[in-house]
């Protein structure tokens, strides 16, 4: 079924539908382009492989309030009624 799917007649059609599209002056600044983002790409990757991951994940510990502050969370209720 997908024999011979991609001959070179294939490449030729895509080859003009992206001149006729996007245009010969395009196409340079295009592939220039794809070829940056793809080293990007790789340094990065790379990147992430080299550097050491973290034995566990941990959340830190949320700081205790100071004396005579109050929680954060907790509201404040306001007597009106003086």
């Amino acid at each position: 079924m997908l024999r011979n799917a991609l001959e070179p007649w294939h490449l030729i059609v895509v080859v003009l539908v992206l001149v006729v599209v996007f245009g010969s002056k395009k196409l340079p600044d295009m592939a220039r382009a794809l070829g940056k983002s793809a080293r990007i790409l790789k340094s990065e990757a790379k990147a992430m492989k080299d550097d050491p991951a973290p034995a566990s994940v941990q959340t830190p510990a949320a700081p205790a309030p100071a004396s005579g502050a109050q929680n954060p969370i907790t509201p404040t209720v306001v007597d009106s009624h003086r």
